[in-house]
């Protein structure tokens, strides 16, 4: 089994920056890509971003695009998610995932972390 443990979220004002990391535990050899998703109070759940494990490549939701950066740590098992320039838009709960390797769609889910933007 796959744990995923995010940290790192909070509460900051409209213009600060976040930084969430998602520590990945267990038979994490099964992973492939993994990413991130957030839902806000009475919204569905939504993408933000995605990397690949193998080439580093990432995907943003046209939401956070240019003011976020994913990245990951494979040595560590680690992923992160660099938010400047936040909203009160951005408020939601974020959740990291993780496919098992070679597959579509996420098979791992982590808790969620708070954040939360002031005006």
């Amino acid at each position: 089994q796959v744990q995923l443990v995010e940290s790192g979220g909070g509460l900051v004002q409209a213009g600060g920056s976040l930084r969430l990391s998602c520590a990945a535990s267990g038979h994490t050899f099964v992973l492939g890509n993994m990413g991130w998703y957030r839902q806000a109070p009475g919204k569905e759940r939504e993408f933000v971003a995605s990397i690949s494990r193998s080439t580093g490549s990432a995907v943003y939701a046209d939401s956070v695009k240019g003011r976020s950066t994913i990245s990951r740590d494979n040595a560590k098992n680690t992923m992160y998610l660099q938010m400047n320039s936040l909203t009160p838009e951005d408020t939601a709960i974020y959740y990291c995932y993780a496919n098992r390797w070679a597959m579509t769609g996420p098979a791992y889910w982590g808790q969620g972390t708070q954040v939360t933007v002031s005006s």
